[in-house]
């Protein structure tokens, strides 16, 4: 049974989609590198679990993690799934056999990976699809019509409820929504690295929910002096005092940090009733000047 307070507080985007701000990240459940299955299964699946039971309702994860491993571990450990537990995908990119990233943009083999998330997870419709564009290193302003409007299609026919971009410049986001509404944008975005501080405020004026991949530094963790003097003083761990940073930047911000570990998953959600002071925020705020 899930909690009645949803952890971080509960962020409305559109009919029949309220999200938990303190999000879940599934991409650690894979085997190293995101690929393959998970060093220890039933830890993975008592992760899920326990995210559901700390009262997450949001869920991110991808057919390409793993590639299906993910997915059907969630499917695994959560379904039948919860009114309440939205789970947001995306598609955009197809590993090789040597666990390569490969971007997979074609419309046609966009809905292809549209139908593949709906099998492995066990769905008729999913609730969210994320168009993945951009990588670590930067997004474009490329036309993403072709790519955007394939989701929209599916959207039409009922397979999705809602659309959302990952890895997306300013001028794409606007692009996209003259062809369908946009509810989320996931980008990198965290205390170092703050070249999206414009779209994080225009997501919060237009209420889309702003999810920031990597808040804690993804693959190179981040390492401040401020941050860990900061942390000291509050009596709580980097990481939370990190995350909780994030949730206080925009009323629109949510988090999906990802973690193979409950102790670490309920650390996780504990940043989230952390309040930071605003002397706290100033000297946080250096950090990424």
């Amino acid at each position: 049974m899930t909690t009645s307070v949803l952890p971080g507080g509960a962020l409305p985007l559109a009919d029949g989609l309220t999200l938990s701000r303190m999000g879940y990240g599934a991409m650690q459940l894979a085997g190293p590198g995101v690929f393959g299955p998970p060093k220890d299964r039933d830890q993975a699946l008592a992760v899920l679990r326990e995210a559901v039971e700390l009262g997450i309702t949001h869920i991110d994860t991808s057919d390409f993690y793993g590639p299906a491993v993910v997915n059907e571990l969630i499917k695994e450990a959560l379904h039948p799934y919860a009114a309440d537990l939205h789970i947001v995908t995306k598609v955009g990119a197809r590993r090789g056999d040597d666990g390569s990233w490969i971007p997979s943009l074609d419309p046609e083999d966009l809905k292809a990976q549209v139908r593949e998330n709906l099998q492995h997870l066990g769905l008729e419709t999913l609730d969210v699809v994320n168009l993945r564009l951009g990588s670590v290193e930067g997004t474009s302003d490329e036309s993403i019509a072709d790519q955007f409007g394939a989701l929209a299609e599916l959207r039409r026919q009922g397979l999705i409820r809602h659309l959302g971009l990952s890895g997306v410049s300013d001028a794409q986001l606007t692009e996209a929504q003259t062809i369908a509404p946009v509810v989320t944008v996931q980008n990198l975005y965290n205390l170092a690295n703050r070249a999206d501080d414009a779209l994080v405020e225009r997501c919060a004026a237009e209420n889309i929910a702003y999810a920031s991949f990597f808040p804690l530094g993804g693959f190179s963790p981040l390492q401040s002096e401020t941050l860990t003097k900061v942390a000291a003083r509050l009596g709580a761990s980097a990481q939370q005092v990190a995350l909780s940073w994030l949730l206080q930047r925009s009323a629109t911000t949510v988090l999906i940090p990802g973690t193979s570990s409950v102790a670490h998953l309920r650390e996780n959600v504990a940043a989230a009733d952390l309040v930071l002071p605003a002397d706290a925020v100033a000297e946080l705020d250096t950090i990424g000047e």
